[in-house]
């Protein structure tokens, strides 16, 4: 039997405990990220036991009738515990839809957390979607380094790199969300796209403050003025440039193909794939041909990651097969 449970505060030391030996989490699963916007968000996060051992948890935020994991972060999904068994699982997942369809939701959503993340095989909630007959509402295209078969920086990415040593710009390891915010990030999001960052800058330098280790900012400067800068999410398989943008000069001067070069290769010790992060929109079905282009000339290739919309009233004829 599973027994699910709400998350509550007092659950906080347990819930960070669990996720952070978890075999598919992150730290963007720990109640210290999470919680940074939780007046934006009606946590439902829900907590599954056996025996009274934690196995998995759901980070998820309610929306009317639907419990979604999670608008809030980049990815979301079931986290397993390192050692969960495949039946055990199974049963924590329909659990979890005979819970919500008891507690009145009508769906589920789930953005899966891509495989690069996880630090063991983790494959359970896709298979588990499937057999459910989960609606597939999104399918991004990701491009992504492989560090053991890394392909090479093509003839106009090494042409900036060289442009940028021509110049003498500076990369530097700082903390400077401020300069990079406020001259650079904030600026060109609102000229290019009329949007702003996911994060304010209080709120990137309270999750640095929380994070030292896995929040970073690189800056790269000429002749001492911040001309680019990328804050880079590093987690135990995966090296993900969250926000990258250089100022008006960054293709005569090469500055982030100096960056990229930079981050590529300094936090690759101990890990195995660099995220590009999605290179779609709309729902995945239209693909950004320059973002394309330009990861690709970086090395990159492309893997997808994938949001579903399951029915709770599922957990009805859900069971596992056997021969």
């Amino acid at each position: 039997m599973i027994d699910v449970r709400p998350y509550r505060g007092a659950d906080k030391a347990l819930w960070n405990g669990f996720v952070a030996t978890a075999k598919n989490a992150t730290f963007l699963f720990d109640r210290d990220f999470m919680d940074y916007h939780g007046d934006r968000f009606e946590d439902f996060s829900l907590m599954f036991f056996k025996a009274d051992k934690l196995i998995a948890v759901l980070p998820a935020h309610k929306s009317d009738q639907h419990l979604l994991s999670h608008n809030g972060l980049t990815y979301g999904g079931f986290v397993w515990g390192r050692k969960i068994k495949f039946i055990d699982a199974f049963e924590a997942f329909k659990s979890a839809l005979a819970y919500l369809y008891k507690e009145g939701f009508s769906t589920l959503e789930i953005k899966e957390i891509p495989r690069i993340y996880h630090q063991l095989p983790c494959d359970e909630s896709d298979y588990f979607m499937a057999l459910c007959g989960a609606e597939l509402i999104k399918k991004e295209v990701l491009l992504v380094i492989d560090y053991q078969d890394h392909l090479p920086f093509e003839k106009n990415r090494r042409q900036g790199i060289n442009r940028a040593i021509r110049h003498g710009l500076e990369v530097r390891v700082d903390a400077n969300f401020k300069d990079f915010w406020e001259t650079i990030l904030v600026p060109q999001l609102k000229e290019k796209h009329q949007a702003a960052p996911v994060h304010s800058l209080a709120e990137i330098e309270l999750l640095a403050q929380r994070f030292p280790n896995q929040i970073q900012q690189v800056s790269v400067y000429h002749q001492n003025k911040l001309v680019a800068g990328t804050t880079v999410f590093l987690t135990p398989t995966t090296v993900h440039p969250q926000y990258v943008m250089g100022n008006a000069d960054k293709n005569a001067l090469g500055s982030l193909d100096l960056a990229y070069d930079y981050i590529i290769e300094t936090f690759k010790p101990g890990r195995r794939y660099f995220n590009f992060n999605s290179s779609s929109e709309d729902q995945g079905r239209l693909l950004n041909q320059g973002l394309l282009f330009w990861k690709e000339t970086c090395g990159a290739r492309c893997i997808t990651s994938s949001q579903y919309r399951i029915n709770t009233e599922a957990h009805k004829t859900l069971n596992l097969q056997f021969t």
